[in-house]
């Protein structure tokens, strides 16, 4: 039986951050990647901060010295935060002693370009370190897939979903989840058989996964016949329609159960849960928080007879 693999977006061209206290520095490094990558830039350790945290690039060209907060702390702290931490570093300094490499290495960097710059080296030591976190990136992500259905597994559920409410919290913006259940599905495997009841999983999770809306939202396989979708910067009511629309699309499939709750086809209960957006900062509890309200939501569609959509208002922020 076909496997159905994770629904990807078309490829984008990698995405790199030039930090750099001296415009001419930025310029030059922007003059020499531009054609081939997106480039952002910062002048600053802070903005430098701030910018990865909404950009993500794929790899971080870093001045040493700046004003403020140096090059060093930088990397550092995009080290020690779990949306940052697998971005590599690669230094660009007038500073090439040992005991400098050795500090920059400690703080996590991957590489060093010497000042004054030579642009085919620049994009040499940039080609080879993307493919270095490319390859990374596949090892992890074949880790993280559901054997089964393609989809993401659990493992992979729990830390984007950290990751999310994390972001969530610091830039004010609103996160949703939906979980869905698949209506009697033991009554499906006694029916129709094991074989039968993981085609039918597989068919499920590839319906979720075209019917997400963006690159960014995903769906995972929670456990059994239980799926869960993350929508980051989507309202409780952007969830509520998308969550409608996958229903119709499982429902749509028209796949065979005598014993389900609604049309003798496979439906799925969903229970939507949601933060909304509010002041960037401001702590609004625990991610486990925004699952346990989409799992009470998932309970009451089950309990107020299956195929259908239950979501919970967020509290006011």
């Amino acid at each position: 039986m076909k496997i159905h693999l994770p629904v990807t977006s078309p490829p984008r061209r990698p995405r790199l951050l030039v930090v750099d206290d001296q415009p001419a520095n930025v310029q030059t490094l922007y003059q020499a990647l531009a054609g081939d990558y997106q480039v952002f830039m910062a002048t600053g350790g802070e903005q430098a901060l701030k910018v990865a945290h909404e950009k993500l690039p794929d790899l971080v060209l870093l001045d040493v010295v700046m004003p403020g907060m140096d090059g060093y702390e930088v990397c550092r702290r995009l080290r020690s935060d779990t949306a940052t931490a697998d971005i590599p570093v690669i230094f660009v300094t007038a500073h090439s002693e040992a005991d400098d490499e050795a500090r920059g290495l400690d703080a996590g960097a991957v590489d060093f370009i010497a000042k004054p710059i030579h642009p085919a080296i620049v994009r040499a030591r940039v080609r080879t370190h993307l493919t270095l976190k490319q390859q990374s990136d596949l090892l992890r992500q074949m880790a993280f897939i559901d054997g089964l259905t393609g989809v993401f597994n659990r493992r992979y559920f729990d830390e984007r979903l950290q990751q999310e409410w994390a972001r969530s919290a610091r830039n004010g913006t609103p996160l949703a989840l939906i979980l869905a259940d698949i209506d009697a599905f033991k009554k499906y495997n006694d029916r129709y058989g094991h074989q039968a009841g993981d085609d039918c999983l597989r068919r499920v999770a590839h319906a979720l996964a075209l019917g997400l809306n963006r690159p960014a939202d995903m769906v995972a396989r929670y456990g059994g016949e239980e799926f869960a979708c993350i929508l980051p910067e989507t309202d409780v009511a952007g969830a509520l329609e998308l969550a409608q629309r996958l229903a119709d699309l499982v429902r749509a499939l028209a796949i065979e159960h005598a014993d389900g709750p609604a049309g003798h086809v496979v439906t799925l209960s969903l229970g939507v849960a949601g933060r909304s957006a509010h002041p960037p900062g401001v702590s609004l509890g625990a991610e486990s928080e925004l699952v346990a309200a989409a799992d009470r939501q998932l309970y009451r569609a089950k309990h107020e007879g299956r195929a259908r959509v239950c979501a919970e208002l967020p509290p006011a922020a």
